[in-house]
């Protein structure tokens, strides 16, 4: 079974606050990623919380107590969590603060028959990722800081790079100004 994971534990630092529940065209950033999720057909969803801590509809939170620590924590918190159940035997991973992501987007991902699957935008790596389940021991054990799996990925050649330009957007919301641009 495929499923979801979003990361929204971080502090928002240069935001100055955290970004799940900034609200973008009417709809906080946190609803809208899992709504993606849903819309590219992937139904069990989970929420890395931490900085900021408050619902999630359609997604089953976890709690992040390393936050501070960096990206790399959230995403060590969720995959730790579906290691847990057998049953999950891939993960797409997305951040919560790319208002421009689609659910076509996290679909193109989510339906690669690669073991590992990433987004590309104008030929730059973003997100969503894929990873098969036999690679989530390796990524939790390199996740650190704000890292999270770029010391996975570094130097592998399998690979399987998807140019989502034509269908999303790739930039993320960091400062108040991003925000504004957004909201216009």
């Amino acid at each position: 079974m495929q499923v979801g994971l979003i990361l929204a534990g971080g502090s928002g630092s240069r935001m100055g606050q955290p970004k799940a529940a900034l609200v973008i065209d009417g709809q906080r950033l946190i609803d809208r990623t899992i709504e993606n999720f849903h819309g590219a057909g992937i139904k069990e969803v989970f929420v890395v919380l931490g900085a900021w801590q408050g619902d999630a509809p359609g997604a089953h939170i976890i709690i992040n107590d390393q936050w501070e620590e960096g990206m790399g924590s959230s995403l060590r918190a969720g995959l730790r969590t579906l290691l847990a159940n057998p049953k999950y035997l891939d993960v797409v991973i997305s951040l919560v603060d790319l208002p421009g992501m689609t659910a076509a987007a996290i679909q193109a991902i989510s339906e690669s028959p690669s073991e590992i699957a990433m987004g590309t935008f104008s030929g730059k790596s973003g997100h969503p990722v894929k990873f098969a389940r036999q690679h989530w021991p390796a990524i939790i054990e390199s996740a650190t800081g704000d890292i999270g799996a770029r010391n996975f990925l570094k130097g592998r050649s399998d690979i399987s790079h998807i140019e989502l330009s034509s269908i999303a957007g790739g930039d993320d919301v960091d400062t108040p100004e991003d925000l504004d641009s957004f909201n216009k």
